[in-house]
């Protein structure tokens, strides 16, 4: 199972669902007008400059965090899931995996007090090549959700993750059922493949969400140990 996860950290196939999305999208929604085939994205490589330099707003179990709204780039803009990923990824950060209940209690609380209306997070649905071959990521909707910024894989959709008191995931949606629902597939034929967090959009408070890939969200980043350690070793010489 190691293995799948580290393809997955690779984001090359992540990459080229985000940008068929945006294109599948478009061509719903402007029949009339002639598209092209969209250019492949890819997860950009960290700027050692950059990394030495990230925001360090809060600190949780040895990872600094930041919140894109609070930077100067992105206070006033928001950005698809994958552009959001390498806006982090800069800085040997990723956007946040809330694997615990404390560190999702963290973020929760982040998007409260800032009156947030959503944010980006690592989630990914493994829906790409190699997913289907995986018996034991069937059915994908349940079984098949990871944080692609730690490679680590997400306790079943159904349940409570082991060692929480509730249920992230909401219990409503667009369609008002239970979360992930992959309710924009049927309206235009573009998968929920991605985790957002939602302030009380359904009337349901802070609760995860599947999202399309392609919707402009602001975004919360978080160290990336593996970002990190590849930055250090190549530039010995900066404070990173």
């Amino acid at each position: 199972m190691k293995s799948l996860w580290k393809l997955a950290l690779l984001g090359i196939v992540c990459a080229i669902g985000v940008s068929a999305q945006r294109s599948r999208t478009s061509a719903t929604t402007r029949l009339a007008t002639p598209t092209t085939t969209p250019e492949p994205r890819f997860l950009a490589l960290p700027d050692p400059v950059k990394c030495s330099r990230r925001p360090k707003e809060f600190f949780y179990e040895g990872h600094w965090y930041f919140f894109s709204g609070n930077t100067t780039r992105y206070r006033n803009s928001e950005v698809d899931w994958l552009e959001a990923r390498n806006a982090c990824r800069e800085y040997c950060m990723d956007t946040v995996s809330m694997e615990s209940q404390e560190e999702n209690d963290i973020i929760f609380q982040l998007i409260k007090s800032g009156n947030l209306k959503y944010i980006w997070s690592s989630g990914r649905l493994c829906d790409f090549k190699g997913c289907k071959e995986r018996p034991d990521l069937q059915p994908v909707t349940v079984n098949g959700w990871f944080w692609s910024g730690s490679g680590t894989k997400m306790a079943s959709t159904n349940s409570i993750p082991k060692g929480w008191d509730y249920q992230p995931w909401s219990f409503t949606g667009n369609n008002k059922r239970a979360q992930p629902d992959n309710a924009e597939y049927d309206i235009n034929g573009t998968p929920e493949s991605c985790l957002a967090v939602l302030n009380n959009v359904y009337k349901d408070g802070v609760h995860w969400h599947d999202v399309a890939c392609y919707h402009p969200k602001a975004f919360v980043c978080e160290d990336s140990d593996e970002l990190l350690r590849y930055a250090r070793a190549t530039n010995p010489n900066l404070p990173i």
